[in-house]
Order: C-alpha cells, then sequence, then structure tokens
C-alpha cells in the first residue's frame, strides 16, 4: 500500500507539471478532428511511446492517459526515421548534441609505485680485511651526510699503513721524504681512506680507524654488525640519494601512440593525501613486457625533505604506491559526444534530428576514443546534431515502427519480445546511466538537469515490480544536489538497488544481458562515507568503465562484475 501511495504522489507531481500542456494539446486535437482538418491515428503513451492503442484509455505500464497521434505527427513517410509527438519528447527528456571539430582530448590514468633513484646508489665495501668493532649508524632508512663516521674498523694492515705515514711526516724535508710520503698516502687511499681522513691521520691514536660515508644520502642497506670479521670486497653498507625519486608506471601498448617524453604527469600517492605533483616523463623504455604488452615509463620528482624536524625523513617514500594522470590533446578532428553512440564496439549508431521531431538512424565510423568524445571518421558531418539522452528509447520505438528493418543495435529485438518489463527496464538504466555519466565526470550541473527523471522512472519501475521494486522505492526520492558530495551520497543507494536489478535482468532479459553492464568500486565508501560497505555499484550503458563515485579523481577504479 505504501508503494502504492507513492506512485500516487508521482503520478500527481507528473500531471501538475504536464497536465496543462497535455491537456491543452488534447483540446487542440479534439478541435482538429471536430473540424475535419486531421484525423487521429492512434493513441499513445507519452511516456512509455511503444504502448499504443486504437482508442483512449491509459498505459498499461505507468497509469498516464493515452494522448492521440493526429496525421502529420507521425512517421508516414516510410524509412527508417523515427517521429516521436511533443509529449513523448518532453516526458522521456530527449536532448541532443552538435557534433563539432575539436581537438581530441584524453585522460590517461597510470598506477605504478616511486621508486629511488639506482644510478645514484653507492656500494661500500671493505677494502682491506679486519673487524667492525662499533656501529655508529646501526639502522636501514637513516639519512647520512658525506664524511660522516659509520663504523669504527679494526685492521692490522690500516694500522701499518698508517703508522708508515706517521713515520714518513716525522722525516726531514727533502725529495726523498716527498716520495716517501706521497707514496704512503696512496696506500692509505688504496685502503678505502679519503682524503680528509689521511689528513687527520697523524695525530690520531688508537686501535681502529673510521669508515666514513663517501656521500649523503639514505641507508638502504646495511650488511656488517658489531664484532663481524670482513674480508676484502665484502660489502658493508649501501647509500641511496633520496633527493630525486623516480614514479615508474606500465604503458600499455594501445596508450603508448599518446605519449611522448615531456610532456607532464600529475602524480598522487595515498601517503601524501591532497598533494598533486607534477613532473615530465623522461624515460619510455623501448623494450616491451610480452607478458603485460606494456612498457616501463619513468618520471622523475624533486623529493625535499620534511620541515619537521622530529619527523627527519623526506616527503616521498620508497616503495608507495602512486597513481598519474597524463592529459593529452590531439589534432582536431571530427567529434562526437560519447552518450550519442549506441554500440561503440559492434555497429556504433546514432540518431541525428531531422526537423523538429524526427530522428534518423545513422551508422557511423569511430576512430579513437576522447574523454567525452569519440572521433568520427565516416557518417556524420560537422553542425548536425545527435540524441545523447533517450537515444536507447528512440532505439526501442524504430524497432517497433520497422521490424524489417536492418536491427540497429546488437541488442535490438523483434516487436513479440520486447515486452513491456524489458522496455521499462531499459528505461530506466538508460536514466540511471546518464546521471552516474554526469557524475563521473563530475559535472553537477548534468546531475541537476537528469535526476528528476531518474526519480520519475524509477517510482514508476518501482511500481510495475511490486514487492521486488520495494527497495527501489525506498531509495528513488532523490533531486537536485547542492554539491557533488551530497550527489553521490544520494545517489549510491539507488545506484546499488538498481544495480542489483540489472544483475538479475541481465540473466532474463536478452536486451539487457548484451547491452547494459554493471561495474563495481571496491573502495566506495572512501568517496560516500555514508555507504554501508566498501563496495559501490552502478550501471553503464556503454565501456569504458568511467567511475560515478570518484570522478576524474580516479576515474577507472573498478571492474564488471556478471550475475
Amino acid at each position: 500500500m505504501k508503494t502504492r501511495a507513492l506512485f500516487i504522489i508521482v503520478a500527481l507531481a507528473l500531471a501538475t507539471g504536464l497536465g496543462w500542456q497535455f491537456g491543452r494539446q488534447q483540446h487542440t486535437h479534439s478541435d482538429a478532428v471536430a473540424t475535419g482538418e486531421r484525423k487521429v491515428l492512434f493513441y499513445q503513451s507519452p511516456m512509455h511511446p511503444w504502448i499504443k492503442s486504437d482508442k483512449p484509455g491509459n498505459c498499461t505500464i505507468c497509469g498516464m492517459k493515452l494522448v492521440p497521434v493526429l496525421e502529420g505527427d507521425a512517421d508516414t513517410t516510410g524509412g527508417d526515421v523515427v517521429k516521436l509527438g511533443p509529449q513523448s519528447i518532453s516526458v522521456v527528456g530527449i536532448e541532443t548534441a552538435v557534433v563539432t571539430r575539436q581537438p581530441l582530448r584524453r585522460t590517461i590514468h597510470v598506477a605504478g609505485t616511486i621508486e629511488d633513484d639506482d644510478t645514484a646508489h653507492r656500494r661500500l665495501s671493505a677494502y682491506v680485511e679486519g673487524r667492525i668493532d662499533k656501529l655508529f649508524v646501526n639502522y636501514v632508512g637513516a639519512e647520512v651526510t658525506a664524511g660522516q663516521p659509520l663504523a669504527a674498523f679494526y685492521s692490522r694492515d690500516l694500522l701499518v699503513a698508517r703508522s708508515e705515514y706517521a713515520e714518513a711526516l716525522k722525516r726531514p724535508a727533502s725529495p726523498e721524504r716527498e716520495s716517501i710520503l706521497k707514496a704512503s698516502q696512496q696506500k692509505l687511499r688504496r685502503m678505502g681512506l679519503l682524503p680528509e681522513q689521511i689528513e687527520k691521520l697523524a695525530g690520531t691514536t688508537g686501535d681502529t680507524i673510521d669508515i666514513v660515508a663517501p656521500s649523503s644520502g639514505t641507508i638502504v642497506e646495511r650488511k656488517v654488525y658489531p664484532g663481524q670479521y670482513v674480508k676484502e670486497g665484502d660489502v658493508l653498507f649501501e647509500i641511496g640519494d633520496f633527493s630525486k625519486m623516480w614514479f615508474v608506471f606500465d604503458a600499455y601498448e594501445r596508450d603508448l601512440a599518446w605519449i611522448r617524453v615531456g610532456q607532464p604527469v600529475e602524480i598522487m600517492t595515498p601517503s601524501v593525501p591532497g598533494k598533486i605533483f607534477t613532473a615530465p616523463i623522461t624515460f619510455i623504455d623501448p623494450n616491451l613486457v610480452m607478458d603485460t604488452r606494456s612498457a616501463k615509463v619513468r618520471v622523475i620528482l624533486e623529493n625535499p625533505s620534511l620541515q619537521d624536524a622530529a619527523a627527519h625523513r623526506r616527503e616521498l617514500l620508497h616503495k608507495v604506491f602512486a597513481e598519474g594522470r597524463i592529459k593529452v590533446e590531439g589534432e582536431p578532428v571530427l567529434t562526437v559526444v560519447r552518450n550519442a553512440v549506441l554500440s561503440p564496439g559492434g555497429s556504433p549508431i546514432v540518431y541525428v534530428l531531422k526537423g523538429e521531431r524526427d530522428y534518423e538512424p545513422r551508422h557511423i565510423t569511430l576512430g579513437r576514443a576522447g574523454d567525452d568524445v569519440w572521433e568520427v571518421l565516416a557518417g556524420l558531418q560537422e553542425g548536425e546534431r545527435v540524441v545523447t539522452t533517450g537515444n536507447l528509447l528512440i532505439d526501442a520505438q524504430a524497432q517497433l515502427d520497422h521490424p524489417q528493418a536492418t536491427p540497429a543495435l546488437p541488442v535490438a529485438v523483434a516487436p513479440e519480445r520486447l515486452d513491456a518489463q524489458q522496455a521499462s527496464a531499459l528505461l530506466l538504466l538508460e536514466k540511471v546511466s546518464a546521471v552516474g555519466d554526469a557524475l563521473s565526470s563530475d559535472d553537477l550541473a548534468a546531475h541537476n538537469a537528469r535526476i528528476a527523471a531518474l526519480h520519475t522512472v524509477a517510482m514508476s519501475t518501482a511500481e510495475e515490480l511490486g514487492a521486488p521494486g520495494k527497495r527501489l522505492s525506498e531509495v528513488a526520492h532523490v533531486g537536485p544536489a547542492k554539491t557533488l558530495a551530497e550527489a553521490r551520497q544520494q545517489f549510491y543507494p539507488l545506484s546499488m538497488a538498481i544495480a542489483g536489478l540489472a544483475l538479475q535482468w541481465k540473466k532474463q532479459l536478452p536486451a539487457i544481458a548484451e547491452k547494459v553492464k554493471v561495474f563495481e568500486c571496491p573502495m566506495a565508501k572512501s568517496a560516500v562515507p555514508s555507504a554501508d560497505t566498501n563496495q559501490g555499484r552502478w550501471v553503464q550503458m556503454q565501456a569504458p568503465l568511467r567511475n560515478p563515485f570518484f570522478g576524474n579523481e580516479m576515474l577507472d577504479c573498478g571492474k564488471e562484475i556478471q550475475p
């Protein structure tokens, strides 16, 4: 009863908004019939145009009053052109866009890790045999500076060489002294001592000599412990330079044509939330990894030390996950918006506006895909208008009007199979897909323009479903939002409910199974804190995946799921 009451409220609200228009049109139609100007051909549902009757009545799906279609309002010219009455256009909310010539823009989303510059690594090895008596730096990750002591080292050979050097210094000035002194210094350098250490060596005593850092950097590996004996050539420490880091990611074969050295990349990492690092591509590996059909790409980032002395580390950590965005732009080409294209992977088709309410199906040839548009190689001309919202409904109407025509879509079915349930389901899924597309584009204005139609269709569908539509009716009360966060919060439960229905319909209804895609994001709760789980599902009428919960922040986060 509650569901029935909600449907009545929606119907009354819709009637209030459109009643004056329909009443005026019906009055005009009656006058036309009375004067013999035009006769009524049939009666048609303004919400579900495929519902027709030869006499007045109500739509069997939504209950709305059928409106008359007069001579001249229906397609009587033959061919495949679909003509819709003004009532259908206003209720369904058909939108069009102009075919334009513009630069093809695309955002390539990549994922990789922050690595250190391994060309700047320095390994510190033992030059002579000896024993590590003490470690001054005993953990990996420590920041060191050039000349800083790392360990106290006992070596008999070093002590002998130090004594020889001290004795050479005590000799009176002479060419012979200079020769002996030079030979002693060379011997000490061959044993690993730096010139600065040799200068201070004469006044030192004790049984150990310090091993010092040859350069500033970060200890990335420690191979020794106090008391450990080492042989000549044994690695003691490895020092890396973390002042510059590499963002390394895989560029897949299909994206390599877009990527060039020097292109800027916007990089984000969860370890530095809210900050975007921007740096150019410095290297693209010419060797393709055959298993993944991808190439390694490198970006070099500056990595300053944090101002907080207590942190004692640099901003970017080694081996953390990071994501990148590469915004590329090509030469101007003829383009059509993505929403206008039905079946881009099969036989692409668009509906072109011809006249005031005539829609012509047009097969087209597609080229490259941009963020929001497709490149058009053939089939359209600049300046033509194509349907962007409502094209699936028009396609269903075309199959009813022209059952002998070649199906425009792989999902098109014969009229006898396009029953009320399938047609109603397609309408609902198209509306939720349109709203999801607006959110994935971070377009609040488009969301607010489309959300009312989704609310109306969702309530109507819930009433048709009866008990299975209870959850849909509970979450269908959506409307315009002030912010994208608010829009996504109200969209989430409705999207989850419709995605659940879509998965069921994909098992039962041919058109849904072949056309509709259901995607799932494993991190939805991060974008919609009110979500009851981390999973967020949504419906799309066409690929590629575009996440409505994160939008451009993580547009391609998710995967397609099956019933």
